[in-house]
């Protein structure tokens, strides 16, 4: 006769399941440039939103791994890497019933579709969050701590995808206001969801697949809407 179990421990799950209700929490994602306002939006969202929510920036992420230098060569796949792994913990997270805040860059392709097979997209509020180039370059500027024109660099793809449930533009509003402009969203949020529009668009057939997405995704159809960053080909 098998042995029991110590302590009354649960029976284990199979492989690649994640432990907890069968609800699971919401995610903010809040997609923007480098320097753009993301992590003091999160913060304030932390503060003024009234159930336990996470805040998972992904510099935080690359902030935890080890310091030691690597070849250039290795240094592509050791990030995509670790953008995968964040995409996994933040899934695992909501999965559990967590509410997260997501402090994101979509400046390549593959991360967006990586996430739409990932989350539950009636469960994700997408957040542009805006800003002028001219202010980027002054933040950066003033901060030093990111290398110049980095969020120049990023505008043209960052916000080329499609629609977003809430955009913010942090060139004039502060993040208290971006905050409380999501919270009443929250309140009231419609549905499709952005998430679920861009999945329907970009993965038709993401309910037959069980594929990885560690490789480039499928090309996406530039978005021109918007403002707060040049379209596509404009960038100064």
């Amino acid at each position: 006769m098998p042995e029991s179990r110590r302590g009354g421990a649960p029976a284990s799950k199979a492989p690649g399941t994640v432990p907890g209700g069968p609800s699971s929490g919401l995610i903010v994602f809040l997609n923007g440039t480098s320097s753009s306002g993301k992590s003091s939006i999160a913060r304030e969202l932390l503060r003024i939103l009234d159930e336990p929510w996470f805040h998972l920036p992904v510099d935080a992420f690359h902030a935890m791994r080890s310091s030691r230098e690597v070849a250039p060569e290795e240094l592509p796949l050791i990030l995509r890497r670790t953008w995968a792994g964040f995409h996994r913990a933040v899934a695992g997270m909501a999965a559990a019933g967590n509410n997260v805040v997501v402090d994101h860059v979509l400046s390549e392709e593959w991360r967006l579709v990586d996430c739409l097979e990932l989350f539950d997209p009636a469960k994700v509020v997408l957040v542009g969050v805006r800003c002028s180039l001219d202010e980027l370059r002054r933040r950066e500027s003033a901060r030093g701590d990111r290398p110049p024109g980095l969020a120049a660099r990023q505008c043209p793809q960052v916000h080329s995808y499609g629609p977003y449930d809430v955009e913010c533009d942090t060139t004039t509003t502060d993040s208290v206001a971006c905050a409380r402009q999501i919270s009443s969203y929250l309140a009231r949020r419609s549905f499709p969801t952005a998430f679920e529009q861009l999945r329907a668009r970009l993965l038709p057939n993401a309910h037959e697949a069980g594929g990885h997405t560690l490789f480039p995704g499928p090309r996406l159809e530039p978005f021109t809407g918007g403002s707060g960053c040049p379209p596509p080909g404009q960038q100064p």
